[in-house]
C-alpha cells in the first residue's frame, strides 16, 4: 500500500469501492484497488473544496457599501490577473480573467499546500503540472483558432511560403514544447522546495527550518505567477490578429 495522507486515507476509506469501479468502466484498473485515490488527487479536491467554499463566502457576502476581506481579496487577485491581461493581451482580455484567475489561484493553494503539516504540495506530482500545462496548452490553441479561423494556421508557417516545410515542424515542435517547460518549472521547483523542507525539518527541527518555509512561501507564490504569466503570454500571441 502507498503512503497515504490523512485525508487521503479518509477519501479511500470511504469512497475507495466507487472510484475502483469508476475506473473500471474505462478500463483504467488501479494499482491498489483498496486506495485508488492518490495523495495528489486528494490535494487537488481538497483545493478544489477550498475555493468553492471561499468564492461561496464572496458570494453570500458581496457589499458595495461594505466589503469583507474576503471580497477585498476577491477583488485584489481579479484585478491583478485583469491587469496584466490588459498589459499582455491588450484589447479584448476581459474574457480571459476568469481562467487566468481559476488557474492562477488553485496553482498557488496547491503550492501553499506544503507549507502545512500533515499535508503536501499536489504540484509537487509531475501529473499535475502537466494537467494544468495540457489545459492551458488546449485553451489559448482553441482561443487563436476562434479569434483568426483558418488564418491562425499562418501562425505556424512563417511570412515567406518557401520557408512554410521547414517552419511548420520547428513550429509544432515549439509549441510542444511549451508543454513540457510549463510542467518542468512548476513541478521541478515545488518538489525541490516540499524535499529540501522535509530535509531539514528532519535534520534540525527548530530555527533553521523557518528559513525554507519563507523560499517555500516565495517559491509558491513565483510559479503561480509564472505559469499564470506565459499563459497570458501564449494566448496574446495566438489571438493576435497581425500573424
Amino acid at each position: 500500500m502507498p503512503t497515504q495522507l490523512l485525508f487521503t486515507k479518509f477519501l479511500n476509506a470511504h469512497f475507495a469501492a466507487l472510484v475502483t469501479a469508476l475506473l473500471e468502466v474505462f478500463h483504467v484498473h488501479p494499482k491498489y484497488p483498496q486506495a485508488p485515490i492518490t495523495n495528489s488527487f486528494a490535494m487537488e479536491l481538497l483545493v478544489f473544496a477550498i475555493l468553492v467554499a471561499y468564492f461561496v463566502v464572496v458570494r453570500l457576502t458581496l457589499s458595495v457599501e461594505k466589503p469583507g476581506a474576503a471580497q477585498h481579496l476577491a477583488e485584489m487577485a481579479n484585478s491583478f490577473v485583469a491587469d496584466q491581461g490588459e498589459q499582455i493581451i491588450g484589447h479584448g482580455s476581459e474574457r480571459f480573467v476568469t481562467y487566468l484567475t481559476a488557474l492562477f489561484l488553485f496553482i498557488l493553494l496547491s503550492n501553499l499546500l506544503g507549507l502545512v503539516p500533515g499535508l503536501e504540495s499536489p504540484t509537487a506530482d509531475v501529473v499535475v503540472p502537466l494537467g494544468f500545462a495540457l489545459v492551458t496548452f488546449l485553451y489559448y490553441h482553441y482561443h487563436g483558432i476562434r479569434a483568426n479561423g483558418a488564418g491562425y494556421i499562418k501562425q505556424f508557417l512563417g511570412p515567406v511560403w518557401w520557408l512554410y516545410p521547414l517552419l511548420f515542424p520547428i513550429e509544432i515542435i515549439s509549441h510542444c514544447a511549451r508543454v513540457l517547460s510549463l510542467t518542468v518549472r512548476l513541478y521541478a521547483n515545488m518538489f525541490a522546495g516540499d524535499l529540501l523542507t522535509l530535509a531539514f525539518f528532519s535534520l534540525i527541527p527548530v530555527g533553521i527550518p523557518l528559513v525554507f518555509l519563507g523560499l517555500h512561501l516565495g517559491v509558491a507564490v513565483i510559479q503561480a505567477y509564472v505559469f499564470m504569466l506565459l499563459a497570458t503570454i501564449y494566448l496574446s500571441l495566438a489571438v493576435a490578429h497581425d500573424h
